[in-house]
């Protein structure tokens, strides 16, 4: 059974979101007012509620990277990761982590890139080959 998960959280402008989340992300827009926006984030929900965004710090250490904390993301099969990765990198996106293999070799071996949402919101988009070894050690 699949249970999408829904997170709430801050952004400075909601024409700026919708233009990153729908024209970069490729997000679906839902419902609307005028302080917040959903959209379904790869078969998530997120809400974008106007005010201050959460303040994030570079402690994140994973493999040979410091992540920004905290963060949301996504994992998606290996096929739409490329397709994103290829998308984002002809719109000239600039990446806090461009996309990258993290831990090749290696059980759980991925795909990884970091961006940030206009607003400063880390995001980070993981690709498997096989999405069972999403949680492989």
């Amino acid at each position: 059974m699949f249970n999408p998960f829904h997170i709430a959280y801050h952004v400075t402008s909601l024409e700026d979101a919708r233009k990153f989340y729908k024209d970069y992300l490729g997000c679906i827009e839902g419902r609307s007012t005028d302080t917040w926006v959903d959209f379904d984030f790869f078969g998530h929900q997120i809400s974008l509620h106007l005010g201050e965004p959460f303040k994030t710090t570079r402690t994140g250490k994973v493999g040979q990277h410091r992540v920004l904390m905290p963060h949301i993301g996504v994992v998606l099969p290996l096929d739409r990761w490329l397709e994103l990765a290829q998308r984002l990198e002809a719109k000239d996106m600039v990446f806090e982590i461009p996309p990258v293999i993290r831990f090749r070799g290696e059980p759980g071996e991925q795909c990884t890139m970091f961006l940030l949402d206009p607003s400063g919101n880390p995001i980070e988009i993981k690709g498997f080959k096989n999405l069972s070894a999403v949680f492989a050690s």
